[in-house]
């Protein structure tokens, strides 16, 4: 049967501050879409509001912009789909067999406190599906609880966005918080690849996660691979 990934994206377009605009880094959605389209998996788009996801505008530049993403930018079939996700209660999550949460900083303010993405997570993984992320995606996992309770990254190795990297990219003052610590905190074994900005991606069981924008494919790799 064809294997079927949820992918998810955020509603949210500026930083505290609205003249700091963010979203959905490209790359980080694109690089695992088209690969698992290669596999010949069947794909759909949630957000945690449904409708619209912006696009990070940092991520839609040179060196940043790669063919992957430049390839959706000039797609209006493909762009449309970031123009009209789902919502959470329009999912039913026993028809997926792994959900991958995409990054960009926005995701920090609208992915840990929906109750409806936590609700998917926790069907599918104990379902014995795949729970992936990439980035900062790895937000949309810091509050999800398991049916007993226990938070589904208590002891699971991951990783995702580094503090490190947030301090060399001259963001870390605008973060709402060190999602780096905010995962250590809840018992989860954090680690990350040596050097910053290179691709490095973890898996612990059904559990696969990426460390960065450029950790997309390889975080892709792993979850067909589990597939």
């Amino acid at each position: 049967m064809t294997k079927r990934i949820l992918h998810v994206v955020s509603n949210v377009s500026h930083f505290a501050d609205p003249n700091h605009p963010t979203g959905l880094w490209l790359s980080e959605l694109t690089h695992a879409y088209d690969l698992f389209a290669e596999r010949g998996f069947s794909q759909r788009i949630v957000s945690p509001k449904g409708g619209r996801s912006p696009l990070e505008p940092r991520a839609l530049k040179w060196p940043l912009l790669d063919a992957s993403a430049k390839a959706w930018l000039n797609a209006p079939e493909r762009m449309a789909l970031l123009s009209s996700t789902a919502s959470p209660d329009q999912i039913d999550p026993s028809e997926f067999d792994a959900i991958y949460f995409t990054g960009g900083h926005a995701v920090m303010w609208d992915f840990p406190d929906s109750e409806g993405l936590q609700a998917i997570t926790r069907t599918i993984w104990e379902r014995g599906g795949v729970v992936s992320t990439v980035c900062h995606g790895y937000c949309g996992l810091l509050n999800t609880k398991l049916s007993d309770g226990r938070l589904l990254v208590e002891g699971k190795r991951l990783t995702g966005f580094s503090w490190t990297e947030e301090v060399l990219a001259g963001v870390a003052k605008k973060m709402p918080y060190n999602a780096e610590a905010e995962m250590n905190r809840r018992g989860a074994r954090y680690e990350k690849a040596f050097l910053p900005f290179v691709s490095y991606a973890v898996s612990d069981g059904y559990l696969v996660t990426g460390q960065n924008p450029w950790s997309a494919k390889a975080t892709a790799e792993k979850v067909a691979a589990l597939l």
